[in-house]
């Protein structure tokens, strides 16, 4: 076993609230993030075709704009909430973080104000001019929306985390239909549709939590209180806050510099080809984040971490191995099939990016261990080095005006660096580092069992489309039941959300 070195810290928190199985907290997660797929699932094939290519492109470059300020608007400070001992120092570290929010909104619209034009010009966006003065609302809603989803996590609310992603999604995607078949079709029904989503759960959940928690919050909104959680925990936007920025950026990059370096209907594809890849990370790797973090803050302090990062990256394993792979054979047809014969485009996308986003998944509900061991040096390296290979990758294929070139070694270099942070991370929290390349290798071999028969009937049989994605839901499901049968925590992670929904 490898040693783990940490940085001395308080005691690890104390929620309140009932305590229940990390199986069972992930799948109350799950339920709402579940449905919200759903929902997205159900709405996308009407969007796309309400919405053409350059709609979703300049909504994407609107999107990039808000992940990247939206990300540090909190300073990083929403992490450390998870962390004190007592609740009253945790709502003073979540009033800290809604301050921030207000400068970085503050921010945000004075500089609309007053680069507008410089920003549509350094981005060849010039649709996108007409919907920037959204950007400072969005990027309250989404700001505050981060600070109490950790508090929530924090006083183990899952449930309402889960009613709140359920409420974002079928606000938001209700309102893009709405608009988009009421009004003209273009990008701001998109825009204002997410915009209307955030701000419903924001509701929800600021209701939930002054209910339950407003005692403890008033205590927290104490000046001295507030300053010395800010002073506590400054490693978190010293340097938090660059390495989630830089992350964020390089995760950024394709939509920002492919609107500056093709059309907006590239943009478009690959806008809507990257959303359809991430939906397994939506929909079960951020609800297994939310609680692994709760759960790896204690077991660092009992001397538990090891255990539970690996039965975690375990799981996270069995998830992850038959989706993106098959998303990677037949994801052309999948496009086709559900979107529309003009998408085909982003289903290639789709397939260069897949190895990418298969290490992305199993990389980011761990990643929240460089809070955990308090490793936000280590971070910000890691970022540092993705956001200079990405855009060394994006360069070399923009000038050369090959999209493909771009994005196949943007996605190389993506995975070469996130299968050298999971293996980082395991090492650092304890687990023998021959449990990582094992695991991966004997996973995927598992999953190849269910995914020959599509390789065979695309590539030698030559099915049409539709019996060819038809086949691809049988192999995972047939997939899922037997991982479900293996091992009872991926059996409740499946099941639950169903049972409750």
């Amino acid at each position: 076993m490898a040693e783990v070195k940490t940085v001395a810290k308080e005691p690890g928190p104390v929620p309140s609230g009932k305590k229940g199985s990390f199986a069972v907290d992930v799948a109350k997660l799950a339920t709402g993030t579940t449905l919200a797929q759903a929902m997205t699932v159900v709405v996308a094939p009407a969007l796309s075709r309400i919405y053409g290519p350059e709609a979703f492109g300049t909504a994407s470059v609107f999107a990039s704009i808000v992940s990247i300020v939206g990300v540090v608007s909190c300073l990083r400070y929403e992490l450390a909430i998870m962390l004190p001992e007592r609740d009253e120092d945790a709502a003073a570290l979540f009033a800290g973080s809604i301050l921030f929010v207000l400068f970085a909104t503050a921010l945000t619209g004075l500089a609309v104000l007053l680069g507008r034009d410089l920003i549509v010009g350094l981005l060849a966006a010039p649709a996108l001019a007409g919907y920037l003065w959204l950007l400072p609302l969005v990027v309250l809603a989404s700001g505050v929306l981060q600070a109490l989803t950790y508090w929530n996590s924090r006083t183990r609310r899952f449930g309402f985390l889960s009613i709140g992603k359920g409420l974002h999604s079928a606000v938001a995607s209700g309102s893009e239909l709405g608009l988009g078949a009421a009004l003209v079709a273009d990008a701001g029904g998109l825009i204002v549709g997410r915009l209307l989503g955030a701000m419903s759960a924001v509701v929800l959940l600021g209701r939930q939590a002054w209910r339950a928690d407003r005692e403890v919050m008033r205590q927290g909104l104490q000046w001295r209180r507030i300053r010395a959680g800010l002073s506590r925990y400054r490693k978190f936007p010293l340097f938090g806050t660059w390495s989630a920025l830089l992350n964020t950026v390089s995760v950024q990059l394709p939509t920002l510099m492919l609107s500056a370096f093709f059309s907006p209907a590239v943009v478009g594809f690959y806008g809507l080809g990257a959303r359809v890849l991430k939906m397994p990370i939506s929909l079960v790797g951020g609800a297994i984040a939310q609680v692994f973090f709760q759960r790896a803050s204690e077991a660092d302090h009992d001397g538990r971490l090891a255990v539970v990062v690996e039965k975690t990256f375990e799981r996270l394993l069995v998830l992850a191995a038959l989706p993106f792979p098959l998303l990677a054979i037949i994801s052309p047809e999948l496009f086709a099939v559900v979107f529309g014969e003009r998408w085909v485009e982003a289903g290639v996308i789709a397939q260069i990016l897949a190895p990418w986003l298969f290490f992305n998944f199993l990389s980011s509900p761990i990643s929240t261990l460089n809070s955990v061991l308090e490793l936000q040096e280590i971070g910000l390296f890691f970022n540092i080095m993705l956001l200079v290979t990405r855009v060394g990758s994006l360069l070399v294929g923009g000038y050369r005006q090959n999209l493909y070139l771009a994005l196949a070694l943007f996605s190389a270099s993506g995975t070469v660096l996130y299968s050298w942070l999971c293996y980082y991370l395991l090492s650092r929290s304890g687990v023998r580092l021959a449990s990582f390349t094992t695991a991966v290798i004997a996973q995927l071999g598992r999953a190849l069992a269910f995914l020959l028969p599509i390789i065979v009937a695309k590539l030698l049989l030559e099915w049409p489309a539709t019996p060819l994605v038809l086949s691809g839901g049988l192999a995972a499901g047939l997939y899922y039941a037997y991982a479900a049968y293996r091992d009872k925590a991926i059996r409740a992670l499946l099941v639950q959300p169903l049972n409750r929904s």
